[in-house]
């Protein structure tokens, strides 16, 4: 549960505001912003979806700033009450959506701040998906670099290795390189595969939607701009106030369960229940990711300072805009 989680990180002062008033839009409003998201859906060529805490609370996960959060909550030096397990979580509505949005053909990527593994256990193709802070579920080999997807939650948290051998076989015999957890700390680099991906895809998008964020963690909450930048559309649903609401074009101030459940109503798209975790890798659509070779970049400040790049990595810069044209209209 995110309280574990939470209480697995290294002490850190700057969380962001908490507990700020959350607000609900009336009847009439509501419908009137979901009618004009789901036009922008339809006409948008190439949607990308930012994810945070706020699509997991149906699923039982508390989120983090909400007025009961869990940053919230200890703010005030109370315990947040959870009674699930991320191994018992389920998938939320908003989750199953998405993966019928992708499927449709009307959402092209998703970039989540969330490790409860929730998209990935809905079924939503990885090669579509970026988990820029970790997955409680994916362990990786610090040798081969092949992810695992277990069944169970990571024993340990900030890159650390979890006490389990890689099986992957080489030709001489099998990698034997010790796996670690994805979960980044505080002050962990973003993963570099994740974040270009994101970048990437961000840079294409003609919508940007973000779904249950305040955000407020850089450089994941920044990304939702660059839409505007190409142009494009910047929706923002969320509960409290997030830091980029002037910037938005359309914000809906409801639960994210609700918004989207009228949105699939207006498209006649019917989500099924969930069943059991699947783990789909790729899309079936068009052309599977096609994996850039990005500049490496190193983070600092808990992620927030980009460093220059040296001469050689900016050679490598501009073979990576190349192969980014590539991926976006691949994936748009």
């Amino acid at each position: 549960m995110s309280v574990n989680y939470a209480a697995g990180l290294s002490p850190y002062d700057h969380k962001g505001k908490c507990g700020m008033p959350e607000k609900l839009d009336d009847k009439d409003t509501l419908q009137k912003s979901i009618d004009a998201l789901t036009s922008l859906l339809k006409e948008s060529k190439c949607t990308v979806v930012h994810t945070g805490a706020g699509i997991s609370t149906s699923s039982g996960i508390p989120d983090f700033r909400g007025p009961k959060g869990v940053w919230t909550l200890e703010e005030k030096g109370l315990e947040p009450e959870c009674n699930i397990r991320f191994d018992e979580a389920v998938p939320s509505y908003t989750h199953r959506v998405l993966v019928e949005l992708e499927s449709a053909g009307l959402v092209h990527y998703v970039v989540s701040q969330n490790v409860d593994g929730l998209h990935v256990r809905s079924g939503f193709p990885r090669d579509r998906l970026s988990e820029l802070h970790g997955n409680m579920f994916i362990q990786i080999c610090n040798k081969c670099k092949r992810d695992y997807v277990m069944n169970y939650v990571s024993p340990t948290m900030g890159l650390k290795p979890t006490g389990v051998k890689c099986t992957s076989k080489k030709a001489r015999g099998k990698c034997r390189g010790n796996l670690h957890d994805s979960i980044l700390d505080w002050e962990d680099s973003l993963p570099l595969k994740e974040l270009d991906r994101a970048d990437t895809m961000s840079r294409a998008a003609t919508l940007s939607l973000t779904l249950g964020t305040s955000l407020q963690i850089l450089p994941a909450a920044n990304l939702p701009l660059h839409a505007k930048k190409n142009n494009g559309t910047l929706v923002v649903v969320n509960l409290q106030p997030t830091k980029h609401d002037r910037r938005a074009d359309l914000r809906i101030h409801y639960y994210v369960d609700d918004v989207i459940k009228g949105v699939m109503e207006n498209l006649g798209i019917k989500v099924p229940e969930y069943v059991v975790p699947i783990i789909n890798e790729c899309s079936t659509r068009k052309n599977p990711w096609l994996d850039p070779k990005g500049v490496q970049r190193k983070y600092e400040g808990g992620g927030n300072v980009l460093k220059e790049p040296t001469d050689a990595k900016k050679a490598l810069i501009r073979h990576d805009s190349v192969v980014r044209s590539k991926i976006q209209s691949s994936l748009c």
